[in-house]
């Protein structure tokens, strides 16, 4: 198993791990959103000899139509075009970003945060997140005063126009790729129950499964512009649980906000989350060959049975730092096609190169119908480890120095060799605040979250 892990400083003033994320209209404010859409339409389009075309694509927030607009207005002053996609998830808005060759791409979402916040994330003409260096390219322009020189004048201003039809585009993507082995395989007592989380997948899901001819039941799927995530989605597992015990379901599926994760309820109630999806999928791909070096590309803070899980199967495991962009720059730098996070945010790079909450839920509905068995089964793969996590407080300016004190480093080893190969500890200085995170993993969960508690213990008087 390999680890990489990084514990650099984000010293980013406006974008953070997933794009611009802050509360609508007071901190991200129509000038704020104008100005990163001209600075952004600059940096992304640059290089390119034409009209730049932008799609840009929202979830269901009530700020979303204002967010929206602004950054319409920079672009459009910039001298970009622009296509308007309205409500569709993350990864659709990816997907026809490519489709159409598009030069660049916005959502505008807050995922599974509350509906009072939103956000924006670029995307490129490849339909992937754009790196941090573009991001950080974008804050310089934006503070360098040089984004008020990015004026179009008399016929080079931008248009806009509505392209709402597009969403059947990624409907058929998904009839392409799973009409014929659901069909084949499909069985008529298999009834999955789908939450929307009331957000971009809302009206596309249904379409898709309707298409698909898969026996489903629809909640959470009416937005009001603020109950997209709330107590519902993949962030609140427990009303599906409810649903699809209640209904003797076969299985429950839950997106979040924006649609690019999906978790899973099985026929008993269990929980499959993204290290149990990861094995699942494997599993069914490696069986057709289509798992490339038989390997999973996860974070670090995937279960420690998903390691176990892979290690019994002769299969390999690469884990990088937090973060759904550090495991596709794996996937992409070594040629691995799957991928993923715990929290379900799935990378299936043979389809697109973003998470997909539809795609991955398909994926699990295909591996149920083609293994005839039920989804607690198919979960069964996978021993979870109890996992812990402590918050220690600590000064800012030494979080980033806890492996240079050499009792910290002791206590660390020391544990490390009482777990033997069936527990582990992983330290990790928050990004943002006076914080180093202690997560440990191991079979007994009132001895971890003691050893957890004492190591955080630990971290603050050594860090003060």
């Amino acid at each position: 198993m390999e680890k990489k892990v990084r514990c650099c400083k984000n010293m980013r003033k406006y974008f953070g791990t997933d794009g611009i994320r802050r509360i609508a209209n007071t901190e991200l404010t129509p000038e704020l959103v104008y100005k990163v859409a001209k600075a952004g339409a600059y940096v992304l389009s640059k290089h390119t000899d034409h009209t730049p075309t932008i799609l840009i694509g929202r979830d269901t927030r009530i700020s979303g139509t204002l967010i929206e607009s602004a950054m319409v207005a920079g672009f459009l002053s910039y001298g970009a075009n622009v296509k308007l996609l309205g409500v569709l998830p993350t990864p659709a808005v990816a997907y026809l970003t490519r489709k159409l060759n598009a030069d660049a791409s916005v959502v505008i979402s807050a995922s599974h945060n509350t509906y009072e916040f939103n956000g924006i994330k670029f995307f490129s003409n490849k339909g992937m997140k754009i790196p941090d260096t573009l991001e950080e390219e974008i804050e310089e322009v934006m503070d360098s005063g040089k984004w008020n020189e990015l004026t179009a004048a008399n016929d080079k201003i931008g248009v806009s126009e509505y392209a709402l039809d597009l969403i059947e585009e990624y409907v058929y993507f998904f009839r392409k790729c799973f009409d014929d082995v659901i069909e084949k395989n499909k069985r008529e007592d298999f009834v999955v129950g789908i939450d929307t989380a009331n957000g971009a997948t809302s009206v596309v899901a249904e379409k898709v499964f309707k298409a698909l001819g898969i026996n489903y039941k629809m909640i959470n799927n009416h937005p009001d512009g603020i109950n997209i995530n709330q107590n519902c989605g993949s962030t609140h597992l427990e009303g599906l649980r409810k649903y699809v015990l209640d209904n003797q379901l076969s299985l429950g599926i839950a997106y979040d906000g924006d649609g690019d994760r999906c978790l899973a309820i099985d026929e008993k109630g269990n929980e499959i989350d993204g290290d149990k999806l990861l094995a699942i999928i494997s599993h069914n791909m490696r069986e057709k060959g289509q798992l490339h070096q038989d390997t999973i590309v996860a974070t670090v803070m995937s279960n420690l049975g998903l390691n176990k899980y892979v290690e019994k199967n002769g299969m390999n495991l690469l884990q990088t730092s937090v973060g759904d962009r550090y495991v596709l720059e794996k996937m992409l730098k070594e040629g691995y096609n799957l991928g993923g996070e715990q929290s379900g945010h799935i990378i299936l790079l043979d389809y697109n190169p973003t998470g997909d909450g539809i795609l991955t839920s398909l994926m699990l509905v295909k591996a149920i119908f083609e293994t005839q068995k039920k989804a607690s089964e198919l979960g069964d793969m996978v021993k979870l480890y109890p996992q812990i996590l402590v918050n220690a407080k600590v000064n800012s300016d030494k979080k980033y120095d806890y492996d240079k004190e050499s009792e910290i480093k002791e206590a660390i080893q020391q544990l490390e060799k009482e777990f033997a190969g069936n527990g582990r500890v992983l330290i990790r200085p928050s990004g943002t605040e006076p914080l180093v995170r202690v997560m440990i993993e191991g079979e007994d969960q009132k001895y971890i979250t003691q050893k957890a508690q004492q190591l955080a213990d630990l971290l603050e008087e050594k860090l003060k």
